[in-house]
């Protein structure tokens, strides 16, 4: 028997053959009734038939997938909210539903809101483990119903997860020690100003940054790991203290987005141009530390492309039955003043944010 191929389905559908590819894999760019055409045909002919009967019949049953991420710090987390959107959004057409169920801020009431979202019909789950003691047993619990679970940003490593969706948090750390080595020429102390070491990322950012300062720089001098908990307050008023008890301090390395108490701390302690700062990833309010020299680079964790290929990976395993590998790392990126208007987070500064809280209807977010 003939296979059948894309063209003969292009020609009995009277479409183009990349309209018959993005109708089969699931990618935008045509309309539902076109799509709809394209895979009744292909299945009437033979063509691939798993995916495209797997196809219609996830849009007759809709599937659900539950995420819980922090609100705050709202810079680094509505990036990632609004990949996930919208990769949602994309998915609509075959079926996908959301329920969208965020904590306040990273670790604080995971466990309700967790629970909760096991409670639904869901057969998948995106989640940043906040402290991984609390969440592991709801994630095993998830994974033994047949829930396919991502930790995104962060990892609970001892739990049952089908995979993390991170950008390697040690080889941020191993970045940021080898930037900070170039920055701090003179001889002085560094520190790291961190979230909470009980959350794998941070945890992993300080390894990394520990194990490889002293290569880089010939000396060992990080004078403290200082744990500010996400909190504004708690890192202003830790890095003044650290600031006047150290005069020797020289430069800093902030594992988390809560760099702008700590950026602020610096300039009037007047200290900005004898400390230099390595900071996480970028927001338009982080400019102005570019330029006066507060911030010498940043490293860039893309926490929009995040949320995508999390959604993604169980779109592709949920649909299609691709595996799951067990962890997808993204490549950190350097932020410099040089190339700082390349990144979204500065290209889209001006967009109306409306139009993200209007896609949560689109996406059916309940």
């Amino acid at each position: 028997m003939k296979r059948v191929g894309v063209h003969e389905i292009a020609r009995r559908a009277k479409v183009s053959i990349g309209t018959v590819d993005r109708a089969l894999h699931q990618r935008p760019g045509i309309s539902e009734a076109t799509r709809t055409k394209v895979l009744r045909i292909a299945e009437q002919l033979g063509y691939s038939p798993d995916l495209a009967a797997r196809a219609l019949a996830v849009r007759r049953t809709p599937f659900v997938v539950g995420v819980c991420i922090p609100e705050e710090i709202r810079f680094f987390y509505d990036q990632m909210r609004d990949g996930i959107f919208e990769e949602v959004r994309r998915a609509a057409h075959i079926g996908l539903d959301l329920i969208y169920k965020p904590v306040p801020t990273l670790g604080e009431g995971e466990q309700r809101q967790l629970t909760d979202l096991l409670s639904e019909d869901i057969r998948g789950l995106i989640l940043m483990p906040g402290n991984p003691n609390v969440v592991t047993p709801l994630i095993d619990a998830a994974e033994a119903r047949g829930i396919r679970v991502v930790c995104i940003c962060s990892d609970a490593p001892q739990s049952r997860r089908s995979t993390v969706v991170f950008t390697n948090p040690e080889l941020q750390g191993r970045l940021a020690a080898e930037l900070l080595s170039k920055f701090v020429t003179e001889q002085g102390d560094v520190a790291v100003i961190t979230g909470m070491l009980r959350t794998e990322e941070h945890r992993l950012k300080v390894e990394g940054f520990r194990a490889r300062f002293a290569q880089h720089s010939g000396s060992d001098n990080i004078a403290c790991v200082v744990e500010a908990h996400e909190s504004e307050e708690e890192s202003y008023r830790k890095t003044r203290e650290l600031l006047s008890q150290n005069p020797r301090l020289r430069g800093i390395y902030v594992t988390t987005v809560n760099c702008l108490p700590v950026c602020r701390a610096v300039k009037e302690h007047g200290r900005a141009g004898s400390v230099r700062l390595i900071t996480t990833d970028l927001f338009p309010q982080m400019v102005p530390y570019f330029e006066n020299g507060i911030i010498g680079a940043s490293i860039y964790q893309d926490p929009y492309t995040q949320g995508q290929r999390a959604v993604r990976t169980l779109v592709d395993h949920l649909i299609q039955k691709a595996p799951i590998v067990g962890s997808d790392s993204l490549n950190p990126g350097i932020v410099l003043q040089s190339n700082i208007n390349l990144f979204r987070e500065i290209r889209f500064a001006g967009v109306d944010r409306s139009e993200g809280n209007g896609m949560r209807h689109a996406v059916a977010v309940r």
